[in-house]
């Protein structure tokens, strides 16, 4: 038999907890009706951490590398996920037969067996939400809530078609900023490459011909073939060493939560691109809060998990902060306008929202508004990132080049 923790209300109002031995979370909730006991929540009980101690030590290398080998859930699995399981339940398929006809078609093997391990616990009576729950590598902690909110109401339906646009259009916003940002950052890679390769090979070929001719060389050619012999010299081995240093310190620092702040908030403070971050951490907080309060989850939790979902440690901790002064009767909209890290905009339709009772439009009409704002800036980015990065190319070969032809000019002149 397996323990079972189970919470339950009394008629006086008080949350209680108890454990109960079954076979079966429905053979639990049978036995606890029996004795006249309404239960919230009926949870498997946790295998006590002395107990599992060896197993995980023996098997937790196995499991990293299972993890590894069949690769993440992305957030288009899920999206994908919660549309087609959408469409079945709005059709009348049973949400078993659901699961059933999803897990077959599934391609990810790691989100296959976590629908085989929540089809079973589904027909073992325990809710989809809390099935999900035995899965945090796969489902976040944002499907979950919107999910057991969508249970809870009735509507399981519509709120997974909202749970797919939701985790679409953050995808989108995400991948909007990723392709802005990789385009000149590619491109800068492949002009340093192609000018190392240029100053550490091709120059000393030059520089032996120079020198037999015994012209004297222009200043920009001996510059380059200083740099040239530095390049291919110890001392170059050392700055690489340096660098490398540099950028492990840099990548450590920012995964302490002090240093994470730090860069983060340098991040928000970028030319423009600070302003990108602003904008799409405001679209993406508005989209996310207007879904929760959509399907119904409370907003302290939906805070909790909209805080989670941030990608900038500094809007996060405003938004943490801003949940326990939420907690204490302070509004929304006066809270997060204290911290001062979303535009004024956003905080003024929040504050109208929450006067008028229509948080959840207001917060959707916001989202529109950034989303097409970080559009438009993705847009002027590229568009003068583009020319910047042809004109940067052309600097560094045209710099090899000039370099490699003035002595011609010099030699021309000597032999005339």
């Amino acid at each position: 038999m397996t323990a079972f923790v189970v919470t339950y209300t009394t008629r006086s109002g008080q949350r209680r907890e108890m454990t109960l031995n079954a076979d079966s979370p429905s053979l639990a909730r049978r036995e606890l009706r029996r004795r006249g006991i309404l239960a919230n929540t009926v949870v498997r009980k946790e295998t006590p951490k002395l107990a599992q101690g060896a197993a995980k030590k023996s098997g937790s290398s196995f499991a990293g590398l299972a993890d590894l080998l069949e690769g993440p859930v992305t957030v288009r699995d899920k999206a994908l996920f919660a549309n087609k399981l959408s469409a079945l339940v709005d059709a009348g398929v049973p949400i078993l037969r659901s699961l059933d006809l999803m897990r077959m078609q599934q391609r990810s093997k790691k989100l296959r067996n976590a629908l085989e391990g929540m089809t079973q616990d589904v027909n073992q009576g325990d809710s989809l939400g809390n099935s999900m729950r035995r899965w945090p590598k796969v489902f976040d902690n944002l499907s979950i809530a919107m999910v057991e909110a969508g249970e809870a109401g009735g509507v399981l339906d519509e709120t997974l078609k909202r749970l797919a646009k939701l985790l679409e259009d953050n995808a989108k916003l995400q991948n909007q900023i990723k392709g802005a940002m990789s385009y000149p950052v590619t491109v800068l890679l492949i002009a340093i490459a192609v000018f190392l390769g240029m100053t550490i090979f091709l120059i000393p070929t030059f520089s032996g011909v120079f020198s037999q001719l015994g012209a004297e060389l222009p200043l920009f050619t001996r510059m380059m073939l200083g740099l040239s012999d530095f390049l291919r010299s110890w001392r170059a081995l050392i700055l690489l060493g340096v660098l490398v240093a540099f950028a492990f310190w840099v990548v450590a620092t920012y995964n302490t939560p002090i240093g994470r702040r730090q860069i983060d908030g340098m991040m928000l403070k970028l030319p423009l691109f600070g302003e990108l971050i602003e904008k799409t951490s405001s679209a993406q907080f508005c989209r996310t809060l207007s879904s929760l309060s959509k399907a119904g989850v409370p907003i302290l939790l939906s805070l909790e998990i909209v805080r989670e979902t941030a990608t900038n440690s500094v809007i996060a901790d405003a938004i943490i902060s801003s949940k326990n002064e939420v907690s204490e009767g302070l509004p929304l909209s006066a809270a997060l306008r204290m911290k001062n890290v979303f535009p004024e905009m956003c905080v003024n339709m929040l504050a109208i929202g929450e006067e008028t009772g229509e948080m959840d439009a207001m917060l959707s009409k916001v989202a529109d508004f950034y989303e097409d704002e970080v559009t438009t800036m993705v847009k002027a980015l590229t568009s003068m990132l583009e020319p910047a990065m042809i004109v940067l190319v052309g600097i560094i070969v045209g710099s090899v080049l000039l370099a490699m032809y003035l002595p011609m000019f010099s030699i021309y002149e000597h032999i005339r």
